[in-house]
């Protein structure tokens, strides 16, 4: 049995990795999903969320997507982003503040499935943040 696969993860931005890995987590629209080598074939809608991966080095690393598919086929893990991003790469302060925006919108009569939506960016961009901080701490 393989003990990598290859994995690309892209976004209308363009390609954010490209390379092997031991393991991939995803947060699927029905709970974190984990991927590895020789996985059976899956097609599956991404919630906003994070995509955590290791490395053949064991080195780890994460990453915002905003929904999107995940495709498994044998040789290869492909995430269909809306948007990525790197994790190292998240405006904590710039998430903060659209939490608290679209949590006002929910409490007034403005509560609208575009508040719904960027709550559950904002939120899953701060747990990304949180994935990553707890992993320093580790090191």
């Amino acid at each position: 049995m393989r003990d990598q696969v290859q994995l690309d993860i892209v976004s209308a931005e363009g390609s954010i990795f490209s390379g092997t890995v031991k393991k991939m987590t995803a947060t699927g629209s029905d709970g974190a999903l984990q991927v590895y080598p020789g996985h059976m074939p899956l097609l599956t809608p991404l919630k906003p969320g994070y995509v955590r991966i290791t490395l053949p080095s064991d080195k780890r690393q994460v990453f915002y997507v905003s929904g999107g598919f995940l495709e498994i086929q044998p040789e290869i893990i492909t995430v269909l982003a809306d948007t990525a991003i790197h994790g190292e790469n998240l405006d904590q302060q710039a998430a903060l503040q659209a939490k608290e925006r679209a949590e006002k919108m929910l409490q007034g009569k403005q509560s609208t499935q575009q508040a719904r939506q960027e709550l559950a960016i904002a939120l899953a961009q701060l747990q990304v943040i949180r994935m990553l901080r707890r992993h320093m701490k580790q090191i």
